[in-house]
């Protein structure tokens, strides 16, 4: 069964635990919780007016982040940023646009580690069925490039195809966990101009590669894609901070 990615523009109800998690995040990022301390339960619970049950669910939920860590007994401590979960979609929600910008050129650096040796992979034992799949995608691409959002999930499913066909459970749980940074990336990467079009001619070098069973030249094939998706992410960036500049 296919996965529906999120709209950008869905409406997101968020739980009173979740919209509190979501600001002592914004607060520790910004530097004004100091000293590694993050609020108490209790602190939580007069701070915001909420009831101790809604600040335990906060710290809850900012200890599965691996934002803090919380002992009985001991304070609360802020975990160092490293260790936080940056594939979560939460945590993604919540950083500002700088971090996240950080965050898609190491996605990018991971990508070019794995999917070329993937697009390798898959070559050597990819199905019928797989391929047909394929094809399929790469038609719904050219039938998509003036859409761009339900482009993006057509793309992201391309990508898993030749994950699974690659046949290893760890690298497909790798790359399926990052799908929410890989939605911000090509979401960046679609707002450029016939960036679909391109995109759709780049995924069907990769189709071709796969169907003539050649590894060599479908791992060039991703590398190439991802080359080019980098371009474009870094083009898109300069043009976004430039049109920030001149609203202020």
């Amino acid at each position: 069964m296919q996965r529906r990615q999120e709209s950008p523009d869905a409406v997101k109800v968020r739980t009173l635990p979740v919209q509190v998690a979501a600001h002592l995040t914004r607060r520790i990022v910004s530097g004004e919780i100091e000293d590694g301390r993050a609020p108490s339960e209790l602190e939580i619970s007069q701070e915001f007016g909420v009831s101790r049950v809604v600040a335990r669910e906060t710290l809850k939920i900012l200890a599965s982040l691996d934002i803090v860590d919380v002992a009985q007994g001991r304070r609360v401590v802020v975990r160092p940023r490293a260790e936080w979960d940056y594939l979560n979609p939460l945590l993604i929600e919540w950083l500002p646009a700088e971090i996240v910008d950080e965050l898609l050129e190491e996605l990018h650096r991971m990508r070019v580690l794995l999917e070329p040796e993937l697009a390798a992979m898959a070559a050597t034992g990819i199905t019928d069925e797989a391929l047909a799949r394929l094809g399929d995608e790469i038609d719904r691409m050219a039938a998509l490039e003036t859409d761009p959002e339900a482009y993006l999930e057509v793309d992201h499913e391309f990508h898993m195809e030749i994950c699974r066909a690659a046949n290893n459970r760890i690298l497909d749980r790798i790359m399926y966990s990052a799908r929410w940074l890989g939605t911000a990336s090509r979401r960046l990467t679609n707002e450029a101009p016939a960036g679909l079009r391109r995109a759709t001619a780049q995924h069907t070098e990769i189709y071709e590669a796969l169907v003539a069973r050649d590894p060599a030249e479908a791992r060039e094939a991703m590398r190439r894609h991802l080359s080019n998706n980098y371009s474009t992410l870094l083009s898109e960036k300069e043009q976004r901070s430039k049109r920030a500049a001149r609203r202020r």
